[in-house]
């Protein structure tokens, strides 16, 4: 029984049974090697992902070059909702960077289960408000912190990141060149 993903949303809204065990049926578990694209730039994004286990990125290719927005650790969810609400593919690339174990909701059984178990029209809203402050977070640090600040904001807020993750995904992440972000790094070591 996928005892994670449950516990997740009884963090938010109270299940029955009923809804459990219908919330269940319509789960698929799948797992992912280190490198191997859970989703994918040109797809439809017709399901949210629950990260049960692993890390993983979210990147767009710009020029060629990859622009990280976002990791997500084990206990998280995803999805492109421009793609899953319009139905148009995705420009965003969502990659595991080391093994993964990852639910799947797709979004006609997830649509059926709103309608047979209302809880989990709820359970949609708060996942869509909590999507929406991530993003307004990600942008007014990305917008209004120079990038020094960036990084002791990061240290602070997510510091699992700068421990599991490498130095070039996170300047990325961080929106400067990986150079700037060893110069930062040697400058706040030295202060201390």
């Amino acid at each position: 029984m996928p005892i994670q993903i449950i516990n997740n949303i009884k963090s938010f809204v109270a299940l029955s049974q009923e809804d459990e065990e219908a919330f269940i049926k319509i789960l698929e578990i799948k797992k992912y090697a280190k490198k191997e694209f859970i989703l994918q730039e040109g797809q439809v994004c017709d399901k949210i992902f629950f990260i049960n286990s692993g890390i993983s990125r979210v990147f767009f290719n710009i020029d060629g070059e990859e622009k990280i927005v976002q990791f997500f650790f084990s206990d998280s969810w995803f999805t492109d909702y421009s793609s899953f609400l319009i139905g148009q593919p995705t420009n965003e690339n969502l990659q595991a960077m080391e093994p993964c174990e990852v639910v799947h909701l797709k979004k006609n059984d997830l649509y059926k289960l709103y309608e047979t178990n209302p809880v989990f029209e709820r359970v949609g809203r708060v996942m869509a408000e909590n999507a929406f402050m991530s993003l307004m977070q990600l942008n007014s640090m990305r917008t209004n912190l120079e990038p020094e600040d960036r990084y002791l904001n990061l240290l602070k807020q997510r510091p699992e990141l700068v421990e599991r993750i490498p130095q070039h995904y996170i300047a990325s992440y961080l929106g400067i060149k990986p150079q700037s972000l060893s110069r930062i790094r040697k400058r706040i070591f030295d202060k201390k």
